[in-house]
């Protein structure tokens, strides 16, 4: 009997290895979304369930217990920056994303730095490198748990997690400037000599934060010694302006839309904020004189 046992054995082996290799269809599909708000690179690695019919909040997801924010593995979120998750700073790494969901009042998203766990088995409060209060919010009935960004600003962007009836979302703000300023310098450092609108360009984006204006009149001064046009003529012109010198601001406004006239595909978008800036900075430079 033993020895028939161990024939069958042999035989059936191979059969249950290959049964082991197969790829199947997961329960609770994996799922990556990537999002860049300003310079930050965010991606979130998770595995979506869905309702099938089941009871969830207060259920299938306790109250008052910590929760992976999917299925299987720890939900993980990485940041290539320091961020800021409703206002509280956050150092740039990879992080396991947990909740704790309560029936009533706010609840808490929860940023832990061991990102080898399945689901919540083995987690440990200690290593813990952010907990923030969220809100949720009440939503249309939505089958698979989805997460997605959305209102991405120049340095903020909102991340959403939606399942059954609920909504959760926090806030995450970056600070691209000094970043940008770096890459901006290095760039520089390897641009053409006949290469004018890098200089301009790296001006306008410290006119649009209104800062460092002396390096930004450094740049566009050196853009109109390459070449000069109605564009880098209309950046220093807001350079100026900003540092209260309306007449010259007025002056080169004036040029730039004489220049305009020969490139009219490139001015037309901008002819109307000139005309505002040239009102605006006469009333502006009368009340100063």
């Amino acid at each position: 009997m033993k020895k028939h046992f161990f024939s069958l054995f042999l035989l059936l082996g191979p059969v249950l290895t290959s049964f082991a290799q197969l790829r199947l269809p997961q329960v609770s599909p994996a799922a990556v979304i990537k999002q860049t708000i300003g310079l930050t690179d965010i991606v979130v690695n998770y595995h979506a369930p869905g309702v099938k019919g089941r009871k969830i909040w207060g259920n299938l997801v306790p109250f008052g217990q910590v929760w992976r924010c999917g299925a299987n593995e720890a939900t993980l979120i990485s940041f290539t920056d320091a961020v800021k998750i409703n206002g509280e700073p956050l150092p740039a790494g990879k992080y396991s994303l947990f909740m704790f969901p309560e029936k009533e009042g706010n609840w808490q998203v929860i940023f832990n730095s061991d990102t080898t766990l399945w689901g919540s088995e083995g987690y440990d409060a200690a290593k813990d490198i952010l907990r923030v209060p969220i809100q949720n919010q009440a939503t249309s009935f939505h089958e698979t748990l989805q997460y997605a960004f959305n209102d991405i600003q120049a340095k903020s962007g909102n991340l959403n997690l939606t399942w059954e009836k609920l909504n959760l979302s926090f806030t995450i703000a970056v600070e691209p400037f000094a970043k940008a300023l770096s890459n901006i310098k290095t760039d520089l450092s390897k641009v053409k000599p006949d290469d004018w609108s890098s200089y301009a360009q790296a001006s306008q984006f410290l006119v649009q934060y209104n800062t460092e204006h002396e390096l930004a009149l450094n740049w566009i001064n050196k853009s109109l010694e390459i070449k000069e046009n109605f564009f880098n003529n209309w950046v220093k012109a807001q350079l100026l302006a900003q540092k209260e010198e309306y007449q010259q601001a007025i002056n080169l406004t004036k040029k730039a839309m004489k220049l305009g006239q020969n490139d009219q595909k490139n001015y037309a978008p901008l002819a109307a904020l000139m005309e505002r800036s040239l009102e605006e900075w006469r009333v502006k430079s009368i009340a100063k004189s």
